[in-house]
């Protein structure tokens, strides 16, 4: 994806925090010689230096991964429209107000384990109920799902590169950013409050 210089993540913390409360994104392995690549919807879970998750074994992207374990994750979110007329203050005229898109985008890219052993598989599942149901009594699963475990494998992704996009009004000064926020608060609709928040957040301001 293109990031420009103003959009560039500000840091590992930044990227981090956005990646770990999305916990959902797209598996994209591209195997060898294939004219589209697999791209598997996921949740997953960010254990510091990888990517947990697990799918069921007929996935196709098991055979991508074994031609080739490169793979990426993308995780976007919180995004929210801006109308144009929102790009307008002050004496300006809203009819000449450019619409945009406000979003956060990171990408993972590392290599591929497939894990298949029963115990491996168990031990991926424990640490993602952990992490998206914490505090919930829950069966082990190698107790009680001892054979499901043979119909899904576990996949560990050692990230060896992030690139992060945080496109929140950076190419425009202060006064419009503030601007979109408070319309951003007053619609208030799907995602728009975590835009507002990222906005302030890399304006340097909290409220």
């Amino acid at each position: 994806m293109h990031i420009a210089p103003v959009d560039a993540g500000i840091g590992e913390d930044e990227w981090r925090a956005f990646v770990t409360a999305q916990g959902f994104g797209h598996l994209v392995a591209a195997g060898r010689a294939r004219e589209v690549p697999v791209v598997v919807p996921t949740q997953f879970v960010l254990e510091g230096d990888e990517l947990v998750l697990h799918l069921v074994a007929r996935n196709p992207v098991f055979d991508a991964i074994a031609e080739q374990p490169r793979v990426l994750m993308s995780v976007a979110g919180d995004w929210a429209f801006i109308p144009s007329a929102w790009k307008a203050i002050g004496e300006e005229d809203p009819r000449l107000g450019i619409p945009t898109t406000y979003y956060a985008a990171v990408q993972l890219i590392g290599t591929a384990a497939v894990l298949t052993e029963p115990a491996e598989v168990a031990a991926i599942l424990r640490l993602q109920l952990a992490r998206i149901q914490p505090g919930v009594v829950v069966a082990d699963p190698a107790e009680a799902h001892t054979r499901l475990l043979g119909t899904i494998r576990g996949l560990r992704v050692t990230v060896e590169e992030v690139r992060a996009k945080f496109k929140y009004g950076g190419n425009v000064d202060l006064a419009h950013r503030l601007a979109v926020v408070e319309r951003l608060r007053q619609r208030a609709g799907p995602g728009d409050l975590a835009a507002a928040t990222h906005t302030l957040r890399r304006s340097g301001l909290t409220t």
